[in-house]
């Protein structure tokens, strides 16, 4: 799906949707780890995360009961250079670092213990980015 620039930023413009795309930057998340890293009840996390979808920023797919979502394995080089820009700017964000924080906690507590709610996949998608 192509989109303009002005389509990108309209998604852009959302403090949760940024911190959504920031952690799918790392890796496919389950709506409930999505939850638990942003600190927002599950209504407000999948509102934004089916936003999204809708644009063609972030894709899903089913495991068992559970929705993992991910980044588009194709996107325009617009929306590939704004993703790029988000991960450099939010390095430097009190509130995305930590994000990054509560993600790394997230990872090390479900490669000890294993994942609880989605399927073996997507843990095995987050060792492999994680290492």
């Amino acid at each position: 799906m192509d989109m303009t620039l002005v389509q990108i930023y309209q998604c852009l413009c959302d403090q949760t949707r940024l911190r959504i795309l920031n952690l799918l930057g790392e890796g496919p998340l389950c709506v409930c780890h999505l939850q638990e890293i942003l600190g927002e009840p599950q209504v407000k996390v999948s509102k934004h995360l089916a936003y999204l979808r809708a644009r063609g920023l972030a894709v899903a797919r089913r495991q068992a009961n559970w929705m993992v979502y991910s980044l588009p394995a194709r996107t325009s080089g617009e929306l590939k250079a704004n993703l790029a820009c988000l991960q450099d700017c939010a390095r430097e964000d009190p509130v995305f670092r930590a994000d990054s924080a509560r993600l790394n906690t997230l990872t090390r507590r479900l490669a000890q213990r294993g994942p609880i709610c989605c399927a073996p996949a997507a843990l095995k998608a987050r060792r492999a980015l994680s290492t």
